[in-house]
């Protein structure tokens, strides 16, 4: 993997990595996500993401939507914790066109009065679809149980009560304080000489006025290990199980990584899906998921099945995180085990968009980015002895925190 960095005067960093291809893949990337927001401000970093698409010193609504899809090409963006991200994919003639927009409406929008409450109500109406999803809704209560009165337990969506309160003011106020010029990347891949890249992003990227404040983010504490069972108008019990684990920066996030494929990740043939759909055939979906964090990380385990099998369920899941704490695996299990997820790791690749996506986060945490040499390096170098402690540390029963959606009596 070779790529090219660039940091302009005013600290964004522009991340090129060269691809032959004729379709291309941009992406702004800026360190400010829903952890940052100030208590009752929930949803904000999210409000502003949807309000930047609106309008702008030199654009209204119309030509922000269309300055590209007249092109073919594709705009959206994303909030989460602790990352605000605009992207696009198009033919590899408009990357002027792709650039030109994102440094308007990232650092040029004007946040309407008037589209500021129209937005509120597409939000409330975003928040209103996702509780009535049982399986996203519970994944959202699970975050806000684990990190109880913290920034990163609270919806990033916020609340319809939050929502509504936003002002200008506070867009103007988090946008101060967290858009830092120094934590912001812009990554493309790409056909491209990365001189005329880098002569682009100082065109485009480089008058933006430099802004360094810095911020302190503080770290959760973990809640303490229950149960929590919550009636609902719903027709399956859903559960969420799980705890804090390691953060980004962890030498244990690669253990933890490969351990979360075997147990539940990717594929039809993780223990979970084997034992619990395959074997006994009691839930359709059984999945494991490792979140890392800047100073943090969230292993959960989901299920959703009929309430009369959700004991049983329950049982085969506390069975399987038995098995990975008493025994180790075997060398060929071991071995198959890497295989597997250095295949998938590789076949990800092939996805251009989330690559790049991917590339400018490490960018931004590491400073650098891992080449597939490396990655899968620090994946064989994992031992059976490494995935036993590992186990015992993050699966202990004495930590785990369950979420339960149960129909209505």
């Amino acid at each position: 993997m070779i790529y090219h960095m660039h940091q302009l005067p005013n600290g964004i960093r522009i991340l090129y990595y060269p691809t032959d291809s004729t379709i291309s893949h941009c992406c702004l990337m800026i360190n400010a996500g829903s952890r940052d927001e100030e208590k009752a401000k929930d949803g904000l970093a999210h409000f502003i993401e949807h309000l930047l698409f609106k309008a702008t010193e030199r654009r209204n609504t119309n030509q922000i939507l269309n300055y590209l899809e007249v092109v073919g090409a594709d705009l959206n963006a994303y909030t989460t914790k602790e990352y605000t991200c605009i992207h696009a994919s198009f033919l590899k003639e408009y990357l002027e066109r792709a650039m030109d927009l994102m440094e308007d409406i990232f650092f040029h929008s004007t946040f309407p009065q008037e589209d500021l409450e129209k937005e509120k109500g597409v939000i409330l109406d975003e928040i209103t679809s996702y509780q009535d999803q049982p399986e996203e809704a519970i994944q959202d209560d699970f975050e806000d149980l684990l990190f109880k009165n913290h920034a990163l337990g609270r919806n990033i969506l916020g609340t319809a009560a939050s929502v509504s309160a936003l002002t200008r003011a506070d867009i103007a106020s988090f946008i101060a304080q967290n858009y830092n010029t120094h934590q912001a990347v812009f990554a493309v891949t790409g056909k491209y000489d990365f001189t005329k890249v880098i002569k682009l992003a100082e065109r485009y990227f480089g008058q933006v006025p430099e802004n360094n404040q810095s911020k302190k983010r503080i770290k959760p504490i973990a809640s303490s290990a229950e149960i929590i069972r919550v009636e609902k108008p719903i027709a399956q019990t859903h559960c969420v199980l799980g705890t804090t684990a390691y953060a980004s920066f962890d030498d244990k996030k690669p253990m933890l990584l490969l351990l979360n494929n075997i147990l539940g990740g990717n594929g039809m043939s993780s223990r979970l899906n084997l034992e619990i759909r395959e074997k006994h055939g009691i839930a359709y979906t059984i999945e494991s998921n490792y979140s890392p964090l800047t100073d943090t990380g969230l292993f959960s385990i989901y299920f959703g099945t009929d309430t009369e099998k959700a004991p049983k369920a329950m049982r085969l899941v506390q069975k399987e995180l038995q098995k990975l704490r008493d025994k180790k695996l075997g060398t060929v299990q071991l071995q198959q085990a890497k295989q597997k997820f250095i295949g998938q790791i590789a076949l990800a690749e092939e996805n251009r968009l989330g690559l790049i996506l991917s590339m400018a986060k490490s960018l931004m945490d590491f400073g650098r980015i891992d080449t597939l040499e490396e990655v899968f390096a620090k994946i064989n170098a994992v031992s059976a002895d490494d995935l036993l402690e590992v186990s015992n540390e993050v699966f202990d029963p004495a930590q785990m925190l369950t979420l339960l959606f149960e129909p209505e009596n």
